[in-house]
């Protein structure tokens, strides 16, 4: 057997129907923003590996810090014990994240999530506080754990935990045209709900179909949110770290959160890791001498040396010239494409936020994850030599920020070659 077929055979692959999935395409190597199969083929990896490569595979730069980190230091608990790649990378994300003054570290977005929400819970319970409604937006998506599947839309995919998942108040996404439905339902939610919580995907709703809204509108719920002194907790483990065209998606507003949820592209793809940050008023209530009131959370791998020091070296680049450059011409490049997709007559609903562009394609089908279309259209990227993963009728680019020009106008040219050759039967 080959890699492909042992794979099938012995490992359950994440949101795959494993009965008729077919064989993955088993991939030998990466470089930069491109993965190659072990026949051969190249893939231009066009959404980042599930949006974390943001750097593009093997950088030469985060493999040599692994490397001097793998000499030196591979895990030690944070328990008790502390280390220095932990305590660099919590200084730089605090000089980067106005406002908040703590790092807690987990292993991936949903533990972010997870760490965030229980924050916010405790928080009111160590302060004698009634327990209070969470509010969250319709189509989120915060994680596959029991906390962070609660805060997310009921969807399919939670079916079958739901009579298992706290109760969440759901408001309408503020898309154009939405806003002051809302704002409105925000005020009456928070004002029927004193000690509430806030979580929201800012700007993006990524694998609810890469929703978009603007800053302005997700400003003003933040003001109210803070009259009404909600707990706010953004969730960036998608828009951080430059997806947005600016390091995180919360800099696009006045306005920020007391939390913040960070993983994806924190350590440039490399290795698992996330953080949650969150502000000094949140800290400060677990701070006692009834140890009740002590955060007990924690994973085996928290602070990971390694994982810390990929994150700086992804840092490192992000944070350099080269890198923000990159970010603006794919922004721009996205925003020309776009223009080209306005006079298709099978696409529509297209949107664009930094480096991220989003369009529907029109189908005989219902819009949404399960329309069928979703296959036809990967398939035929992949034959392309695209990876495009499409959210159903949903198709997007997100590609790593060292990506060509000549790469992204082969990701175009494919996109309408596939386009033309799929709606035209």
């Amino acid at each position: 057997m080959n890699t492909a077929e042992k794979s099938i055979k012995y490992i359950w692959h994440p949101f795959t129907q494993m009965k008729d999935a077919e064989p993955p395409v088993a991939i030998a190597y990466g470089k930069g923003a491109k993965l190659v199969a072990e026949d051969g083929k190249e893939y231009i990896d066009a959404v980042s590996s599930w949006w974390v490569n943001i750097h593009g595979h093997a950088h030469p730069h985060i493999a040599k810090k692994l490397s001097e980190q793998a000499e030196t230091l591979e895990h030690c608990m944070l328990a008790g014990f502390t280390h220095k790649p932990a305590v660099e990378l919590a200084e730089r994300l605090l000089t980067i994240l106005p406002g908040l003054s703590k790092v807690f570290f987990s292993d991936n977005g949903s533990t972010a999530v997870e760490v965030g929400l229980k924050m916010a819970i405790q928080y009111r319970y160590n302060r004698g506080e009634e327990k209070g409604q969470i509010i969250a937006l319709e189509h989120a998506y915060h994680g596959d754990t029991f906390g962070t599947m609660s805060s997310a839309a009921r969807s399919p995919f939670s079916r079958a935990f739901d009579p298992y998942l706290f109760d969440v108040k759901h408001l309408p996404v503020p898309i154009t045209g939405h806003e002051i439905e809302f704002l409105e339902k925000l005020e009456t939610a928070l004002i029927s709900e004193k000690t509430s919580i806030f979580i929201y995907e800012p700007l993006i709703l990524g694998a609810g179909g890469m929703l978009m809204y603007q800053p302005e509108v997700l400003n003003k719920a933040l003001l109210l949110c803070k009259k009404y002194k909600a707990i706010i907790i953004a969730d960036e483990v998608m828009t951080g770290f430059g997806r947005t065209g600016k390091l995180f998606a919360s800099d696009h507003c006045a306005e920020k959160p007391d939390i913040i949820c960070l993983s994806k592209g924190l350590t440039g793809g490399s290795l698992p890791m996330a953080i949650t940050a969150c502000n000094q008023k949140i800290y400060d209530a677990f701070l006692s001498s009834d140890k009740m009131k002590t955060f007990f959370h924690g994973h085996s791998f928290t602070g990971n040396p390694m994982g810390c020091a990929a994150s700086l070296a992804s840092l490192d680049i992000l944070e350099s010239r080269e890198t923000f450059d990159n970010i603006g011409n794919i922004s721009r490049s996205h925003s020309n494409f776009a223009k080209t997709l306005e006079s298709n007559p099978w696409i529509k609903n297209i949107r664009q936020q930094g480096t991220i562009l989003a369009f529907d394609v029109s189908t005989n089908g219902d819009d949404g994850y399960f329309n069928d279309i979703k296959d036809q259209l990967y398939s035929a990227f992949l034959a392309e030599g695209i990876i495009l993963r499409p959210l159903g009728n949903t198709v997007y680019i997100m590609p790593p920020y060292c990506i060509t020009t000549s790469e992204l106008e082969q990701v175009y040219k494919g996109i309408l070659t596939v386009l033309h050759q799929t709606l035209q039967q």
